[in-house]
């Protein structure tokens, strides 16, 4: 009876630890498969696919660097390590080379495109920039591209450069600068508009030698040659202090502001703000010496406020109604 209780005990023993030892074989097993992972094949794919693919099994992306292909196009893995099908930890790294595209490509055509569109494609296909002009070509849109060199459909190795000519538009009408001197700034005024230029700065000198009220100095001076709508800038023989309504009518275009900076020993910086209901410009903005006055000429064919700064402090302010 005592022998067969222990053959029992035996074999009840031997069921735990064979029980026992199947637990823990298939415990080890589901965990050791839920931490392991198949390596996908990446070969072919882009980056941004393998990436996602390796991020969501929970393994690295190391990139080990990149080659030229023929096989495979620009930014596509051609070579991953571990390799497809490989059974792996998660939280591993995966080594991928990435492919910069075909060593040799055709020349992109870039005429007629705009320089930033240029620079995209050729940022895009690895190509670097050579020599850039700019010149006027009347027959391509300013900003375009005119010729380029290599041309359109040249074999090249990625990295070379290309050299660019780009169009400047039309070339601006250029005039002789008339004869302002000895005029009244009414004809200045009219002069430089019929001769398509544009009224710059003008300030007041007094000079007892010659007649008040009329252009001394010019700026550019008679005779040179000066591009269409290019500004000119006036010097006007006035007492100091004294007001441009007693004297002048008004321009043809616009009123002029007058503006005297104090006596002193440091130029003033002067800057006059133009504000409209739908902008602010700036139309005046230099440097002055003590004693002299600015004018500048206000365009009357809006309500507009100018303020005047010295030195970036508001000093005053005027209000003009269109005309």
């Amino acid at each position: 009876m005592i022998t067969k209780l222990a053959k029992i005990a035996v074999l009840f023993v031997a069921f735990l630890v064979v029980a026992g030892a199947s637990a823990y074989l298939t415990l080890t097993f589901i965990i050791k498969s839920e931490d392991t992972v198949i390596v996908p094949d990446l070969v072919g794919k882009d980056v941004a696919t393998a990436l996602e693919r390796l991020t969501d099994l929970q393994l690295n992306t190391k990139v080990n660097g990149s080659e030229y292909s023929r096989q495979f196009p620009k930014n596509h893995v051609t070579y991953q390590e571990p390799g497809p099908g490989s059974e792996i930890k998660k939280d591993r790294d995966i080594r991928i080379i990435i492919s910069k595209g075909p060593k040799n490509i055709l020349m992109p055509n870039l005429i007629s495109l705009s320089e930033r569109q240029a620079r995209m494609i050729m940022e895009e296909n690895g190509i670097s920039q050579g020599h850039l002009t700019h010149t006027y070509f009347k027959a391509v849109e300013k900003d375009n591209i005119i010729v380029q060199v290599p041309s359109a459909g040249t074999m090249i190795t990625r990295g070379a450069s290309v050299d660019l000519l780009v169009s400047m538009g039309s070339r601006p009408v250029a005039y002789k600068m008339p004869e302002l001197a000895g005029l009244s700034l009414d004809k200045a005024v009219l002069t430089i508009e019929k001769t398509n230029l544009t009224v710059g700065e003008i300030r007041s000198h007094f000079d007892k030698h010659k007649s008040l009220n009329i252009v001394i100095r010019q700026e550019p001076p008679a005779g040179y040659r000066i591009s269409e709508n290019s500004p000119v800038s006036l010097v006007i023989n006035r007492h100091p202090g004294k007001t441009a309504g007693a004297h002048l009518n008004h321009p043809l275009y616009g009123s002029l502001l007058q503006y005297r900076v104090k006596n002193g020993f440091l130029k003033k910086r002067i800057r006059v703000e133009l504000e409209s209901e739908d902008r602010t410009v700036d139309i005046f903005d230099d440097y002055i010496k003590p004693g002299e006055e600015m004018w500048v000429l206000v365009p009357r064919d809006r309500d507009a406020r100018a303020f005047i700064f010295e030195d970036d402090q508001l000093v005053n302010t005027q209000l003009y109604e269109a005309w």
